[in-house]
């Protein structure tokens, strides 16, 4: 305990000294995009930060414990998302800054409305916005969850107020923070975690498998990666990759690059720096399975790891190390739905200018704190880190359709109305079949809704596109 709350005060010396030295509250134009003048290896950081960050890491470990090699599906799946975002990358960077664009949705709601349709407007900024706060909201809370997780054993404290203090300090920090305080903390939480994964986690695989060699003993489909089913594992590549070009997160740090080519450049290395941890991390889990000799919850599993192999002062430094990760990652997400939900749902139109900068700055804070409640309830009702981590992750698919069709076509406002109806049928495809897997999980898997889902939105939009070309002819 005492080596825990000395890591702890370092840790925050550190956070209030970077913060208040390079975060400039009154500066909107710095809170949300960082001023736009991002370099290379800040945005690397920050991108593998919130990919391979806190919630993820643990939400990586967990999967690893219950499904094994199945999670590295995920992390080749980003993989080709990265390379795909390589493609478009400049070009979402140089609309942002020509057309003052500040977040995916506000992008979407560009290209699909018009000033002279306010109430077609209204209605699809609301979809856009209403449908990635929601998907964000899963993200959120699963950090909230691994953050309580670690607290809970750290401590020896409950739970539920392990959680909330979780929420409060993400929330504080957030609303004074912004992108640029987002940054910082990226940075900090990802050089800790390399140095977590060289001093415990690869150390600690290597002896407790045997070099390895232990991980025969595991089921063949733990494996193979097909605990979930092989129609999981090969719709990943396929649906999920795609997903990287329109997550509202990825959005936010292409439009902060300092140009085109650091936009491009960020998006290549951190698609090939990413893999390694999307093998490591599920193999802690794999590691668990083997050498434990009864069940656990899988949101442990990352704290009895480190317990395993570390000192008291190693574990301390590694405890706030994931602290601090699951911090970045939750002020990242919380930053997100508040930007989205107040730009959006508050009509900013493509041609609206921040006026009103210190009102503008007040919502977002209004909202923030809002957000980080609601989604601290979805910790405390859904304390299951996989099915939030992967409903967070695979959801957000249904926006794939009409983004393409958005980034390789000049003029698709004439498709509005069908792009409103493919995000809301794959939504509520998504809801059905995510519903339906959790009450009957041997009828269908949960985790795989987002096939189904991505399918209906493609298919609609597809078939709508080619009716309306059928009837001009």
């Amino acid at each position: 305990m005492p080596w825990l709350i000395f890591w702890i005060v370092i840790y925050l010396i550190l956070i209030l000294f970077l913060t208040t030295r390079h975060v400039k509250i009154g500066d909107i134009e710095n809170y949300l995009v960082n001023n736009r003048k991002t370099r290379t290896f800040p945005l690397v950081a920050t991108t593998l930060a919130t990919f391979v960050g806190g919630g993820t890491s643990m939400g990586l470990m967990a999967m690893g414990y219950e499904s094994g090699f199945a999670a590295v599906g995920i992390g080749i799946a980003y993989v080709i998302g990265f390379f795909i975002l390589a493609r478009f990358a400049p070009r979402m960077n140089r609309i942002g800054r020509i057309e003052k664009i500040y977040s995916f949705p506000q992008f979407l709601n560009s290209r699909y409305t018009w000033d002279k349709e306010p109430g077609f407007s209204r209605l699809f900024s609301s979809v856009v916005s209403g449908v990635n706060v929601f998907i964000f909201f899963f993200l959120l809370a699963a950090q909230f969850v691994a953050m309580g997780s670690l607290l809970k054993f750290a401590f020896v404290i409950d739970y539920i107020p392990a959680a909330i203090i979780s929420c409060l300090v993400v929330i504080a920090y957030t609303a004074f923070a912004g992108l640029s305080g987002v940054i910082i903390t990226d940075l900090l939480q990802f050089i800790v975690i390399v140095f977590m994964i060289i001093l415990i986690f690869i150390p600690g695989i290597h002896y407790d498998t045997e070099g390895l060699t232990r991980l025969t003993e595991l089921p063949t489909n733990f494996l193979n990666g097909t605990y979930y089913g092989w129609a999981f594992l090969i719709a990943l590549p396929l649906f999920l990759a795609p997903s990287v070009l329109i997550r509202m997160d990825i959005w936010q740090r292409i439009l902060a690059a300092k140009d085109e080519k650091v936009a491009k450049r960020v998006s290549i290395i951190s698609g090939l720096g990413m893999l390694p941890f999307y093998i490591i991390f599920p193999m802690v889990g794999m590691t668990m399975k083997i050498i434990l000799d009864a069940d656990i919850e899988p949101k442990y599993v990352t704290y009895l790891f480190l317990e395993r192999h570390s000192t008291e002062f190693i574990l301390g430094f590694a405890v706030v190390g994931l602290m601090s990760a699951l911090m970045s990652s939750g002020d990242s997400f919380l930053n997100l739905i508040a930007i989205s939900a107040v730009r959006d749902f508050a009509g900013w139109r493509k041609q609206q200018s921040l006026a009103d900068k210190k009102h503008i700055h007040k919502e977002i804070r209004i909202a923030t704190i809002v957000f980080g409640i609601v989604a601290l309830g979805m910790a405390l009702l859904l304390p299951k880190i996989i099915d939030l981590m992967v409903v967070g992750i695979a959801t957000i698919v249904i926006f794939v359709p009409i983004t393409f069709l958005a980034l390789i076509r000049k003029e698709v406002y004439r498709y509005r109305k069908i792009a409103v109806i493919s995000v809301i049928s794959g939504f509520i495809v998504n809801l059905f079949f995510f519903t339906w897997g959790t009450i009957s999980p041997e009828k269908f898997e949960p985790k795989s809704s987002f096939i189904p889902a991505f399918i209906t939105a493609s298919v609609l939009l597809l078939t709508g596109i080619f009716i309306m070309k059928m009837k001009k002819k």
